[in-house]
């Protein structure tokens, strides 16, 4: 999978009501393509997605007035959202460490 995989727009990304229906690991990430740390934290995103081939990853655009953004209270770039089964397990802004990221998202 490349780092650099494009995010989904707001009208490809899926509803709520689909992350809510989606079972087992989501990681919810969101951010755009030109925010410079959304890009720099490309390759840790990479890394521990790569470690974990159960999470189902999911880039979501954001920004004003996008729904699932404002849902799950995105304030800053990138932010990364485990859900477990719909529900929200935990989160992550702005990751600068591998270790930060696996420490987090240790289930």
């Amino acid at each position: 999978m490349s780092p650099f995989k494009p995010y989904r727009s707001a009208a490809e990304a899926p509803s709520l009501a689909e992350l809510q229906a989606m079972p087992g690991l989501v990681l919810l990430e969101f951010g755009t393509e030109w925010c410079g740390h959304c890009r720099a934290a490309q390759p840790l995103i990479a890394q521990a997605v790569a470690m974990h081939p159960q999470w189902q990853h999911l880039k979501i655009e954001d920004g004003p007035g996008r729904a699932l953004g404002r849902h799950h209270r995105v304030k800053l770039w990138p932010t990364l959202v485990l859900l477990r089964d719909g529900q929200d397990v935990c989160r992550v802004v702005r990751p600068t460490a591998l270790q930060d990221l696996l420490a987090a998202f240790s289930l």
